[in-house]
């Protein structure tokens, strides 16, 4: 089963779908599936100032925002799927993307975009595992 999740802590869609789904499973343990978050101020909808840095760090704090309504945190992320307009920006993503996951990181792909929604640097989602409320 099923349900979608949307947080006003993390910016809106900007299309048809969810910011998230949440899968119940048998045994009492919950799959939460992002959409990808891209570095956008959640109150204005515009990309933060700077450069993929700086987007990467809004990026993962809408994500944090977005898990945080299935009552789940970053430490729970299992995957996540890193998207890069360039991959010279993949040091600068790195380095910051380190920060929010320094010990017991995620699996991680990541990979070159040819465009990403309004012209943001990174975008990323995740799959998150936790054990229901």
């Amino acid at each position: 089963m099923k349900s979608p999740l949307n947080v006003p802590d993390a910016p809106a869609a900007i299309g048809p779908y969810s910011q998230a789904q949440v899968v119940r499973l048998h045994g009492g343990n919950r799959q939460v599936y992002t959409s990808g978050q891209l570095g956008l101020i959640p109150a204005s909808g515009k990309l933060v100032a700077g450069g993929v840095a700086e987007q990467t760090e809004q990026a993962l704090l809408n994500l944090a925002a977005v898990l945080r309504g299935a009552g789940l945190t970053l430490a729970d992320v299992v995957k996540t799927t890193v998207y890069l307009a360039d991959m010279t920006d993949f040091a600068a993503m790195n380095e910051t993307y380190g920060r929010h996951f320094a010990s017991d990181p995620p699996a991680r792909t990541t990979i070159a975009a040819a465009g990403l929604p309004k012209d943001a640097r990174v975008e990323i989602e995740a799959l998150a595992v936790g054990r229901d409320l």
